[in-house]
């Protein structure tokens, strides 16, 4: 019978250090374990040189380390990466590294496929295969890490779950990659730095703001009106905007952190007056601001954005509301890195 070996990433830190010390071997050597694995991201114990070979025979016979793969990189003609990461269980999802002139921003996925249905998105036409694991997670930032060294000559600076999956639909593991990116002993990374997006799922919504979570949040809302936003976004019918509001107000009560409303606006869809009165009066709910995002073409679709002179009446009424404003133009369109591209194409 074949032994199975454990992911030695699913221990904790004391779990590997209590390991060493069942097999007669100091503590300590679990902790400089737990460095290789999660502050230098390594995948290979043999590489793992302030160890003897004795002990890294002896973790090489017990445990394995289930780590991700670059199957294939693409560049953009303006800087942006796309990455097909492969996992473990040859499952493919991709991830998104784009530059800008003073920062790098990983765009990291958390579930093979998607959940949900938006008719927008690309991803949410492949069929949700599994959940990501914390660690998979926490690969692609690593991953991206060192292409921005590489590429841009600095390290990551901001992090957004916005690639494939729904993020809140994989809540735990979710919290646990965070945990190790922010950890001194993992990326040391400030969570202010870092925002989860999603699509709207209230009570998971308020259990974050229950669980004191540090990192910033931005909801993919594009329409302030429910029977539209139904029609964009159909699972939007468990989830009435009603219940979405209640949840942000609890949000910012718990945080005291603005919410970033991510909206793109539609010719024939959502560009009418009414739906900016909408949007206006949903803002002035919660202490928020609107990220107009440009749209990005997907295969069978025949939605096309607004004309420039309906975008610009957006920002000019939530300007006049006194609303924060701003229009993102999308990156990586070339490579179809852009947001609501990822499909696995490759």
């Amino acid at each position: 019978m074949k032994n199975i070996k454990k992911d030695i990433r699913e221990l904790s830190k004391k779990e590997i250090q209590d390991f060493f010390l069942s097999h007669n071997a100091p503590s300590f050597k679990g902790s400089q374990v737990y460095q290789w694995l999660w502050k230098r991201g390594t995948h290979d114990f043999d590489l793992m040189t302030n160890l003897s070979l004795e002990h890294r025979t002896l973790l090489k016979t017990y445990f394995e380390i289930n780590h991700i793969n670059i199957d294939v990189q693409q560049h953009s003609i303006d800087g942006t990466i796309k990455n097909a990461v492969k996992l473990h269980d040859q499952f493919i999802v991709e991830s998104v590294l784009i530059p800008t002139s003073k920062r790098t921003t990983a765009c990291v996925s958390s579930q093979v496929g998607c959940s949900l249905d938006c008719i927008f998105c690309a991803t949410a036409a492949l069929k949700r295969m599994r959940n990501l694991n914390a660690d998979e997670i926490y690969d692609q930032v690593i991953a991206m890490d060192k292409q921005s060294k590489l590429y841009f000559q600095r390290p990551l600076s901001n992090i957004v779950f916005m690639g494939m999956g729904e993020p809140l639909m994989n809540y735990n593991n979710i919290l646990l990659a965070i945990d190790k990116i922010i950890d001194p002993e993992g990326l040391a990374m400030s969570p202010r730095r870092i925002t989860v997006s999603t699509s709207g799922i209230p009570k998971m919504i308020t259990k974050m703001a229950e669980d004191k979570v540090k990192f910033g949040l931005a909801v993919s809302l594009h329409s302030a009106r429910q029977k539209v936003r139904e029609k964009i976004m159909p699972f939007a019918n468990k989830f009435p905007l009603t219940e979405l509001s209640k949840a942000l107000t609890f949000w910012h009560e718990y945080t005291k952190k603005e919410i970033t409303f991510e909206y793109v606006v539609w010719e024939g869809i959502n560009d009418k007056k009414e739906d900016i009165q909408a949007l206006i009066k949903f803002c002035r709910q919660i202490p928020s601001k609107v990220n107009l995002i440009q749209y990005n073409q997907i295969d069978n679709s025949s939605m096309k954005e607004a004309p420039p002179e309906i975008i610009e009446s957006y920002i000019k009424a939530l300007s006049l509301s006194r609303i924060k404003v701003t229009y993102r133009r999308s990156r990586g369109q070339d490579i179809e890195a852009a947001c609501g591209q990822l499909a696995n194409k490759l």
